[in-house]
């Protein structure tokens, strides 16, 4: 709405004030961004070594937005039959993933992919889920709730309930300014809450900033992950991890083939789906290696139990196709050429991206 006036005669004046202010309720009541003010603070991110963030500025967090967030994340009453929230596939002890390969949804049926760690959401700025398909936070979190495999409820049916609770009227009109609640408060507040998450406290952090020392077994696990593959001098070469996995969140936000199939009818194509593009058949998502000790099972289909089969998988055991991103490409030939001692340290520097603080910190917890 256009909230401008413009007035040349004293005449219309009140009529244009009357219009100003009649446009501008109007406009706050199309917005439900609460912007932090005294009675709503912002709400304070520590994230150490990682980069400033880019908090979206049509939802900034707020102390009260966040706890609606939180309390909404382990919400069963977002299930179809209440038994189930975002929390039970994205368990904190776990850095917000799950252990099983392919998550349970509240009928008993399994989804077709792995779920995916939630931390550092901030520093993910192409895509959600593995294939990309939410262009936003607030988009992904509400499609667990409607997929039939995981939450299987409607939204209106959350909005119902949400709204003749004791509790969340309230909670709204904390952090949004109005008992009214909708879809698009609802997910606002869980991006809010998701975008809190942070793990920037592992001992690679302190490492970083001088309070820890890596053993000798980590120090030569850090080279070898920082190290490029180089087929023609095999006692430099290196695992070459940071080619995908880099910067100090440890990904690099796009979409990858890393060699886990061929090209067999019925496969999972990946980001194709989204784009509808042959040259992205088969890419997934690279994630963040944070917190890598604490996530399995590992790939988009969680086919990988431990991080010794893995790097195993990188080492030798690459699949072939168009799509395989050129740097493994090269590896095809000889492998990585990584020895069981390589392989041992290599997992003794990703074990020193685990944040214990993480998955201990209380204002991640369940608060019901």
């Amino acid at each position: 709405m256009d909230c401008t006036i413009k007035h040349t005669k004293t005449g219309i004046l009140f009529l244009a004030i009357l219009g100003l202010w009649l446009g501008l309720e109007a406009c706050q009541k199309d917005s439900p961004i609460t912007e932090p003010d005294a009675g709503n603070p912002a709400y304070e991110l520590s994230y150490q070594n990682l980069s400033d963030p880019d908090i979206p500025a049509d939802n900034p967090l707020t102390v009260e937005g966040v706890k609606l967030g939180r309390l909404l994340f382990y919400e069963k009453m977002l299930s179809g039959d209440g038994t189930q929230s975002c929390a039970d596939c994205h368990r904190q002890s776990n850095a917000f993933s799950d252990t099983a390969r392919f998550s349970t949804g509240i009928a008993g049926m399994q989804g077709k992919r792995q779920a995916m760690a939630v931390f550092n959401m901030l520093w993910n700025s192409n895509g959600f889920f593995w294939d990309g398909r939410a262009s936003l936070l607030r988009h992904q979190a509400l499609l667990p709730i409607q997929d039939p495999l995981e939450m299987n409820e409607s939204l209106s049916n959350v909005v119902n309930k949400l709204s003749n609770s004791s509790l969340y009227p309230t909670q709204f009109e904390k952090a949004f300014g109005s008992r009214e609640i909708t879809e698009t408060l609802i997910s606002l507040a869980l991006e809010q809450f998701m975008n809190s998450i942070t793990s920037s406290s592992s001992k690679y952090d302190d490492y970083l900033q001088g309070k820890q020392s890596l053993s000798a077994s980590e120090e030569r696990g850090r080279k070898l992950f920082f190290a490029e593959y180089n087929p023609f001098f095999p006692e430099e070469s290196g695992a070459d991890c940071a080619h995908c996995h880099s910067g100090n969140n440890f990904e690099n936000d796009l979409y990858m083939n890393n060699g886990l199939d061929t090209f067999f009818t019925g496969m999972d194509i990946g980001h194709q789906k989204v784009t509808n593009n042959a040259n992205d058949r088969s890419r997934f998502k690279v994630t963040s290696l944070r917190n890598i000790e604490l996530t399995q099972p590992y790939m988009h289909d969680g086919r990988f139990q431990t991080l010794e089969e893995v790097i195993d998988h990188y080492n030798s055991g690459l699949f072939d196709s168009p799509t395989l991103d050129p740097a493994l490409k090269n590896t095809l030939g000889t492998g990585l050429m990584l020895d069981v001692q390589d392989k041992a340290d290599l997992i003794a520097f990703l074990k020193t991206l685990t944040d214990t603080k993480l998955i201990s910190n209380p204002a991640y917890a369940n608060p019901h």
